[in-house]
């Protein structure tokens, strides 16, 4: 129990270090829908530096499931049909809200944009929705 809460308080730590080495030294607001949506880009000028920060996170996440396999673990009642659904869904809604929780939740609301207050009430609440929606109905 107190391992969980070590866990989630070291990964929101080294997300938000993240994200002021980010802004303090390439100026840049770390939002992965952002920086994933301009990995693709052909011609994007600081297409480098996007392209690192995800495969960082891609390797990172790699490393920590081949030293902690039991936090990959899914408990989930729905099949691969329903997780790949929700997986898209997220993506629509991230393509309304014009980012993500990382860069809407973590940077925007630290720098007191009412546009990303907005959003992450909007995450928070839709969040909400959905579990109880599957909880009362699946």
């Amino acid at each position: 129990m107190f391992n969980d809460y070590l866990l989630a308080f070291l990964g929101g730590g080294l997300i938000g270090l993240s994200s002021i080495l980010l802004l303090l030294f390439h100026g840049r607001i770390a939002g992965i829908s952002g920086m994933l949506k301009g990995s693709f880009i052909n011609n994007a000028p600081d297409k480098g530096w996007r392209i690192s920060f995800i495969f960082g996170l891609i390797i990172m996440g790699l490393l920590l499931n081949i030293q902690q396999p039991q936090l990959f673990s899914i408990n989930s009642y729905l099949n691969y049909w329903g997780i790949g659904l929700s997986g898209l869904l997220v993506g629509a809604g991230t393509y309304l809200g014009n980012g993500c929780t990382s860069g809407h939740g973590i940077c925007g609301s630290s720098r007191l944009s009412i546009r990303s207050l907005v959003a992450t009430v909007t995450f928070i609440v839709s969040g909400m929705l959905s579990v109880w929606m599957m909880k009362t109905f699946f």
